[in-house]
């Protein structure tokens, strides 16, 4: 076992003992804790092939070690033989039961599902524990054990995602959406450009209170109280081809509003194009009958030559091209409080400029086959004929 004959606390390593140590120190691929008792055993080697003498102390403080942790790894050799001083002891411990068995697990996930107690909105942590006590499901539980039990198997009772179901009874869902991804799938030429068209609410509100400005250390700071100062509509026309958009603001969204927006489109925004592809959701006001609410029959008739209508389906808004632009609007330039409609005006045309600057573009790469595949479970079902 590599003990010296004279002195049996000396360790003595024969050639192949030293050669194998020397390799694990080298390799590097070694856990660290062998590489480290590797170089613990080859310095206190006092065999022939020893270059020096070391003592505990010195191998200790070269090694950044306590001298007690060398005396354990020599005492270990000498004992045991190579391997055990080279390896982490493994302890026989006894196993511990789980505080969560699988019944109790299910017990959990089960009252969890369920419906909250009166007066509550939804299960918390704190109420779970208390309740998985007051029902005598178990004795003890704490919340840490609670939360474990939720991360595991995914719950979380404070989240609520919201869906809107389309009527998949009927084929106007699927018709309607075809058309719209047909649209977005179709070359557009600058003779006919494919135009996006929403809109959306804007509230203008005044600090009752002068905010503090951010400083190093500190954050901006604003009053939680404001001061409403009244509602604004927002229309955005955006050509998603081109990276073109415009959006503009009116004190109301009417169909008058909505007509004049279009002849502003067509009259100046394209004032030489044979015909503009406008596509919009399906608000009853976005249609040809509110050019002729708004205008001369003469002048809606002129209009609505050059103009051709396409509509999102209900509960189909995500294939508006516009919505997607006016989400960029709220984010980059609407997410804070403005207080009136001229300031408000000079933001929108801030942004609108800077935007159409960098001529950012939409690249709609969902296609009608795409849609008969991932959204299969919207389409009418047909039973083959016999």
């Amino acid at each position: 076992m590599g003990r010296g004959k004279k002195d049996e606390n000396k360790i003595c390593l024969s050639a192949e003992q030293r050669h194998r140590l020397e390799d694990i120190s080298r390799n590097g691929h070694a856990p660290a804790k062998k590489i480290l008792h590797a170089q613990v055993l080859l310095m206190a080697d006092e065999g022939e092939w020893a270059t020096r003498h070391w003592t505990d102390e010195e191998i200790a403080a070269a090694l950044n070690l306590h001298r007690n942790t060398v005396g354990r790894i020599r005492y270990r050799f000498l004992a045991d033989g190579e391997q055990p001083a080279l390896n982490r002891r493994v302890r026989a411990t006894p196993p511990v039961a789980p505080v969560v068995d699988g019944h109790l697990e299910a017990q959990i996930i089960a009252l969890c599902c369920s419906e909250a107690p009166e007066g509550r909105t939804r299960w918390t942590l704190e109420l779970l524990t208390q309740q998985l006590k007051a029902r005598q499901i178990v004795a003890q539980i704490s919340r840490e054990t609670v939360r474990r039990t939720f991360k595991k198997n995914k719950l979380r009772p404070w989240k609520v995602e919201r869906f809107c179901i389309p009527e998949r009874d009927l084929p106007r869902f699927v018709a309607q959406m075809e058309v719209v991804l047909d649209l977005y799938s179709s070359e557009h030429t600058a003779d006919a450009p494919l135009v996006c068209m929403d809109e959306a609410a804007y509230q203008l509100q005044s600090d009752l209170y002068s905010p503090v400005e951010m400083e190093p250390g500190q954050d901006t700071k604003e009053g939680y109280h404001y001061q409403r100062e009244g509602m604004q509509s927002l229309f955005m026309f955006f050509d998603p081809n081109r990276g073109w958009r415009r959006v503009s603001q009116r004190d109301s969204r009417t169909s008058i509003d909505w007509a004049e927006e279009v002849r502003q489109l067509l009259d100046v925004d394209y004032p030489d194009v044979p015909v503009v592809k406008l596509l919009s959701d399906n608000l009853n006001t976005y249609n040809i009958d509110s050019l002729y609410k708004a205008f001369p029959a003469l002048e809606a008739h002129r209009l609505a030559r050059r103009l051709i209508l396409y509509h999102t389906p209900r509960n189909g808004s995500w294939l508006n091209g516009a919505e997607t632009e006016l989400s960029v609007l709220s984010r980059q330039c609407l997410d804070r409080r403005i207080a009136s409609p001229a300031e408000l005006k000079n933001e929108l045309e801030a942004w609108q400029q800077e935007r159409n600057q960098s001529a950012a573009k939409v690249i709609w790469k969902f296609t009608t086959d795409d849609a008969r595949v991932k959204l299969k479970h919207l389409y009418p079902v047909f039973e083959a004929a016999t």
